[in-house]
């Protein structure tokens, strides 16, 4: 039977890329000027990835599978900034968002699944940088892709610019020897002329340079052939200088473990005689940097395995079983941090910060986990795109929970431990509103005063926002404010106003 031929992958045409990138940089000027970010992000990104599908379809071979799935990715991504409002959510979304199109070319070539942790990454960074270098890589490119514009739309572009050219200054002197004979004339010259030219260069400078990105990145969508991956015959390290460093390091986390038996799970007189540190406060003390601990000892891993993959398989044997002893121990350090950071809610409650860091620590948790799983089982080459459905697991799963609400909620449920701070609860963002404004009955006077005030100031405008900035989260905080904020201002009718301060 034959086989059948492989579908043409057809000339790319450089005056359409072009084109598209400047409609995306003028979309783009439109979209993002306004803050803080909501639905003008998700439009940016669904344009964007809309527009390197349409351009990829049209110019190469049938889209596989995997770039399916990442512009899917790329979707849900763009739809968590119309849902939440969390800053430091949103930062965490824009950080996925951009690390799923600098991997764009990976999934073009439908290789995401069988990509190592290196391949990744130099993918984010070639893409970061083609996308830097704009349209002086695009103009290389164009040039050196055999793909010409047709001779005859050349020429008539070039003789359409020409013309401009050679009219513009007939028209000013026409125009001025017009608006001098005729006041009307020149009334209509005036209102068409009196243009604020900062805006206009400031307008021109951004799109500019968002097509600039977008050209570079389209370029490096539609140039990109990543070749299969090639054998690896670099020379490794060896078992004895990478098992040297690695029992030094298991020798460490030895004696940590040995102090935090007796320290950390000896209980609080033993904490309070030998560090003068109340159990709370020395639970503060350490839990950040048990976290960069972990985090550091996945590369440390990750590192060793590859410096030892060509060695014999008693090496090999070797360096698992120190990795494993190590893991064993790290074990014992992340329930240390997960004991400290449980201490350390207890005693001042659940703020972003310390939410967020135990997200990490589960992150790190898992992806140690996983490497055990995959790389010690001789898997390696699954880590990485294992790792990067982990990483989307919990940005969908932080999502979903809600993290403003849910700290509003737990520091509520702890007021009979220690007072609520409604200033904090405050300065959340919209998702916060909602489990707020219930609670606030349940303040003392003062405190619910200065969170009233602060609401209404805050969602209670009857200024409608710019569109652009539009989430639900904000939308449903300024709807329950505003219903209610004669209710919340006459709450402060008994208490004094504040002194007036100067806004920065």
């Amino acid at each position: 039977m034959t086989a059948l031929p492989a579908p043409a992958v057809r000339p790319v045409a450089p005056l359409r890329v072009l084109l598209v990138a400047s409609a995306i940089g003028i979309a783009a000027d439109a979209l993002l000027r306004a803050g803080p970010w909501g639905v003008n992000v998700a439009i940016g990104a669904v344009l964007l990835v809309t527009a390197t599908g349409f351009l990829v379809a049209r110019h190469r071979a049938p889209l596989p599978r995997d770039a399916a799935w990442l512009g899917l990715t790329i979707v849900l991504l763009a739809a968590a900034f119309v849902r939440r409002d969390s800053a430091t959510l949103s930062a965490l979304d824009l950080l996925a968002l951009i690390a799923a199109f600098g991997a764009a070319p990976l999934a073009l070539d439908g290789a995401l699944r069988r990509r190592g942790v290196t391949d990744y990454a130099a993918t984010i960074a070639g893409t970061a940088l083609a996308a830097w270098i704009g349209i002086f890589g695009f103009a290389k490119w164009a040039r050196q892709s055999g793909a010409t514009i047709q001779a005859p739309r050349l020429r008539g572009l070039r003789g359409a610019t020409l013309g401009v050219a050679l009219a513009a200054p007939l028209l000013v002197i026409f125009a001025a020897l017009f608006a001098s004979a005729d006041p009307i004339f020149a009334s209509v010259v005036s209102g068409v002329t009196a243009i604020d030219l900062t805006t206009v260069v400031s307008h021109v400078a951004v799109a500019g340079l968002c097509s600039a990105f977008a050209a570079g990145y389209l370029r490096r969508c539609l140039e990109h052939r990543g070749a299969p991956p090639r054998p690896d015959d670099s020379p490794s390290l060896g078992i004895v200088p990478v098992g040297t460093a690695l029992a030094l390091v298991n020798f460490v986390f030895l004696v940590f473990v040995v102090v935090q038996a007796r320290y950390f799970f000896g209980g609080a007189a033993l904490v309070g005689r030998e560090t003068g540190l109340t159990y709370a406060a020395y639970a503060r003390s350490g839990f950040f940097q048990l976290m960069w601990a972990a985090a550091l000892v996945l590369p440390v891993l990750l590192g060793g395995d590859w410096l030892v993959r060509h060695e014999p398989a008693a090496a090999v044997t070797t360096f698992r079983r120190l990795a494993v002893l190590l893991l064993v121990q790290l074990a014992v350090v992340v329930a240390s941090a997960f004991q400290r950071m449980r201490l350390y809610v207890g005693a001042y409650g659940l703020s972003e910060t310390r939410f967020f860091a135990t997200a990490g620590m589960t992150f790190v948790a898992a992806l140690l986990l996983w490497f055990a799983a995959s790389v010690l089982a001789g898997k390696r080459a699954r880590f990485a795109f294992g790792a990067v459905v982990a990483g989307l697991g919990l940005l969908t799963a932080l999502n979903v929970a809600d993290p403003d609400a849910l700290i509003v909620r737990y520091n509520l449920d702890q007021t009979a431990e220690r007072p609520f701070d409604a200033d904090y609860a405050v300065s959340l963002g919209g998702d916060a509103v909602p489990a707020l404004l219930p609670a606030l009955p349940r303040l003392d006077p003062p405190a619910r005063c200065r969170a009233a005030r602060r609401l209404v100031a805050r969602w209670g405008s009857a200024l409608r926002p710019d569109w652009r900035t539009w989430t639900r989260s904000r939308g449903v905080a300024r709807s329950l404010v505003r219903t209610r904020a004669s209710e919340l201002l006459a709450s402060c009718a008994s208490e004094p106003t504040p002194a007036r301060k100067d806004s920065r």
